[in-house]
């Protein structure tokens, strides 16, 4: 049964036993609610048959006492069985669904955006933090309670029994039968909420291009549409739900009634008595109402599944497994009939074989759209390819868990990713334990000392998120620095010194001759004289390799790569007129 919630519920081991605690716990706190029912009914009872004496006063007055303090136990152990519990869980929760997204491939990232998996992270977790808490505990608790008391009132008498428990399988049954709709209403609600969430994040992402072009009154008339959206859905969500949970909850209410006539008529005809009736009526208002909640929880539920799926479609995703220890023999990286698509409508790679050796420069080039980047991440194993092979000295790398593998690699990625921290702290992602020293030294390397101690703190300078205190050419240095300071014997370059002036190119270029002495090098570049005194070099046009070798065997052959070199030329001989 844990297993079972566990998978339903997309939680933890602990998290499903909780919740069943939790569902005992709301159980026994709606049972202790009826024990004041209990004393009044004996009350009424005693002072019917003769009044009562004074040691009956002390039973009645002892006797609150103990029903008070026993319903103060039961709710302090049902507040912490619910609430407490599940924040806990909601912890464990948001911390499994990193680990999850860490472990998960790459091409994971490339069908989701960032505000839909934050949203799942933060807004799910916390819609389900209430569901926890609230909903399922105080639902299953008062299915449990209702069927104790419902056994107990057939014990009493089966035909006031009948009279007043006809309207629960009958509001049950309207809104268990309304689960398609409010599904539905609850998907079209998180689709508009996601459209919004996208819309603000992209305006904030693109705010300097829309002013730039003008398109900010566009832009925003267009985001205010989905704004209203999801107001809209909301609107729309609530009234659905209402519909039926208001339904359901004043049929309830004919249960009063038709126990208050069933009751009288049997009165009359003298087969019931009045303290059975005062009973009856004292128990359908207390049993009503948990039963009510139960309904509005129960429709609550049905709408909890949609942000229950998005979490399961992080936990369900197969990750990248694979040995934790590396058996490569050097670190040559060999590509053999390697094919590859993002998705089955789209290959990017078809056949792709070469080798990068250790030692030399090996440089990816050819038209954009080529398969450049997707080759060199594949390298790094940050997709799995769907056929051939990919080895590191003769090491099939998608037999290596990837964060094992990644000890390999050095990356310097064309898209610069930077904390909001310290520039020391920024370099020091390349190697976690390295002293300050140590990051100083490799900062030099890649020359961000000119620009660090032009700031106010130096070293110490924070640069903003994303490094927004940097230009491109900087920011570029520190990513490079990192690549320095991680030293590791496979180097990815992407478009390295793409942000770089001429002066820094070449001082980057200086240093890293040096880094990659003995190592294996692969290069992505547009520039042809970047890869120009490169080792070999692999042209790759329409996920295919279309010719390799060193740079002069290809410019002698007059194809693709010297007309790449002739057309780059002739670009930069341009000029304004």
């Amino acid at each position: 049964m844990i297993q079972k919630i566990q998978k339903k519920y997309a939680l933890s081991e602990q998290g499903a036993k909780d919740l069943v605690k939790a569902c005992l716990a709301c159980a026994l706190q709606n049972l202790s609610f009826m024990l004041p029912a209990g004393l009044l009914y004996c009350l009424v009872r005693d002072l019917l048959n003769g009044g009562i004496d004074t040691e009956q006063s002390v039973f009645y007055i002892v006797g609150c006492m103990i029903v008070l303090l026993f319903i103060f136990i039961v709710t302090w152990f049902q507040y912490n069985a619910t609430y407490l519990s599940t924040y806990i869980e909601s912890g464990i929760r948001r911390i499994s669904l990193a680990e999850k997204l860490r472990k998960i491939p790459l091409s994971f990232f490339g069908k989701k955006d960032l505000a839909d998996l934050t949203s799942t992270i933060m807004a799910d977790c916390a819609f389900l933090e209430t569901a926890f808490s609230h909903f399922i505990p105080e639902l299953v608790g008062s299915i449990i309670s209702t069927i104790l008391i419902t056994v107990s009132l057939f014990l009493f008498d089966w035909r006031m029994a009948l009279a007043a428990l006809w309207v629960l399988p009958v509001s049950l049954l309207i809104v268990v039968c309304s689960s398609g709709v409010q599904e539905r209403l609850s998907q079209r609600q998180m689709d508009a909420k996601m459209a919004c969430a996208d819309g603000i994040q992209e305006c904030i992402e693109t705010i300097r291009d829309l002013k730039a072009n003008n398109a900010e009154t566009a832009y925003l008339a267009g985001l205010d549409k989905k704004i209203k959206s999801v107001e809209k859905r909301a609107i729309i969500n609530e009234f659905g739900t209402a519909v039926f949970v208001i339904s359901a909850s004043m049929l309830l209410k004919l249960g009063i009634a038709t126990v208050a006539l069933t009751g009288s008529v049997l009165l009359i005809q003298g087969s019931l008595d009045i303290l059975t009736f005062f009973m009856f009526l004292l128990v359908v208002s207390r049993l009503y109402d948990p039963f009510q909640s139960a309904l509005q929880n129960l429709a609550a539920i049905i709408a909890s599944k949609t942000n229950i799926a998005r979490m399961k479609e992080i936990l369900d995703h197969p990750v990248q497994t694979g040995s934790n220890v590396l058996t490569n023999d050097g670190y040559d990286i060999v590509f053999s009939h390697v094919g590859f698509s993002y998705n089955r409508r789209e290959t990017v790679l078809k056949d792709i074989s070469f080798t990068a050796k250790q030692g030399e420069v090996t440089a990816l080039v050819g038209p954009s759209g080529g398969g450049k980047t997707t080759v060199s991440r594949l390298a790094a194993r940050f997709w799995d390819i769907d056929h051939g092979k990919i080895t590191v000295g003769n090491m099939d790398i998608s037999k290596v868990e990837p964060e094992t593998l990644m000890s390999l690699y050095s990356i310097v990625f064309q898209d610069v990713t930077l904390f909001n921290n310290t520039i020391l702290e920024n370099i020091r992602i390349g190697k976690k334990d390295a002293s300050d020293a140590e990051v100083i030294a490799a900062a030099k390397l890649a020359n961000c000392e000119e620009f660090a101690k032009k700031l106010p703190d130096g070293w110490n300078s924070m640069i903003g998120e994303n490094g927004c205190e940097l230009s491109g050419g900087e920011r570029q240095r520190i990513s490079i620095a990192r690549a320095f300071l991680k030293d590791a014997p496979i180097i990815l370059l992407d478009e390295a010194t793409a942000s770089l002036d001429v002066e820094n190119e070449t001082l980057i270029q200086s240093a890293l001759s040096r880094l990659i002495k003995n190592k294996t090098v692969l290069v992505i570049a547009h520039r042809m004289r970047t890869v120009a005194g490169a080792d070999k070099i692999v042209v790759l046009s329409d996920g295919l390799v279309a010719e390799q070798g060193t740079p002069e065997e290809l410019y002698k052959k007059k194809s693709l790569y010297s007309r790449m070199v002739k057309l780059q030329t002739k670009g930069q001989n341009w000029t304004l007129s």
